[in-house]
C-alpha cells in the first residue's frame, strides 16, 4: 500500500508572505489544520492550526478585537512555519510515512514530487489505510487466531478455509512473545462458520 492510495491530492497552499489571519481563514473555510507554504513552486515551510494560535496574542491581552486582526494581518506566515518539513513522495510505503510521522512527531507529510507538492497525507490516513488492512469496513466473519509463531502455520490454516469454498479477504499478524503469533483474519462465504469450527476441531485457538 502506497501513500497515493490514502493521500489528499487537493492541498490548499499560502505563500511565504501570506498574513496569518487569511491563512486561518482558510483552514477555517476549507476545515483543514495544516498548509503547506510555497513560494514560486517550491515547498518552504508548513504551518499548522497549531502554529498560529501560538502567534495569537495572550487570552488576557488588553487589545481590542480590531488591533488584534490588525497585528496578525501584519505578520506573515514565513515567521511562523515551520521550515524543516519531513516529507515523503507518492510511492512511499504507507508503513514508511506512519514511521516518519512518529519518528519526527508530526501530523502530516507534504507529498513531493520532486520540488512540486503533489498531495498531503495526514495522521488520519495512515488511520484509514490500518482499518482497510484489517478489513474493519468490509463484509464478512473476523475471527482471530493464537498460534505457534513457526513457519507453514499460515499456509495450514489457509488450507482448511479453502476447503469450504471461503475466502480470505484480510489477513494481518501480530508477533507475540515467547514465539507466538495472533492472526487477524477476515472470513467471506457461505460457510465460514464451518471453516472455524474445523479450525478448532484441529486444535487452533479460535476466538471472534
Amino acid at each position: 500500500m502506497y501513500v497515493q492510495q490514502f493521500m489528499t491530492s487537493k492541498v490548499f497552499t499560502v505563500s511565504p508572505n501570506e498574513s496569518i489571519l487569511n491563512a486561518m481563514n482558510i483552514m477555517k473555510t476549507k476545515r483543514i489544520n495544516r498548509l503547506p507554504v510555497v513560494s514560486n513552486g517550491k515547498l518552504v515551510g508548513l504551518v499548522t492550526d497549531g502554529d498560529l494560535r501560538a502567534a495569537m496574542p495572550s487570552p488576557v491581552t488588553t487589545l481590542s478585537k480590531f488591533e488584534m486582526n490588525e497585528l496578525l494581518s501584519k505578520i506573515s506566515i514565513i515567521d511562523v512555519a515551520v521550515k524543516k518539513v519531513i516529507t515523503c513522495t507518492p510511492d512511499t510505503l504507507i508503513e514508511d510515512a506512519a514511521l516518519l510521522m512518529r519518528e519526527h512527531k508530526v501530523g502530516a507529510l507534504p507529498v513531493m514530487e520532486g520540488d512540486k507538492v503533489v498531495g498531503i497525507i495526514t495522521h488520519n490516513d495512515i488511520l484509514d489505510a490500518y482499518l482497510d488492512i484489517m478489513g474493519v469496513r468490509s463484509p464478512g466473519k473476523r475471527i482471530v487466531i493464537e498460534v505457534r509463531d513457526e513457519v507453514g502455520v499460515i499456509h495450514k490454516i489457509a488450507n482448511i478455509i479453502k476447503d469450504f469454498g471461503v475466502d480470505i479477504s484480510n489477513l494481518a499478524v501480530y508477533h507475540l512473545p515467547n514465539r507466538k503469533a495472533q492472526i487477524f483474519l477476515r472470513l467471506d462465504g457461505e460457510r465460514a462458520n464451518e471453516a472455524v469450527q474445523e479450525l478448532v476441531n484441529q486444535g487452533f485457538t479460535v476466538t471472534e
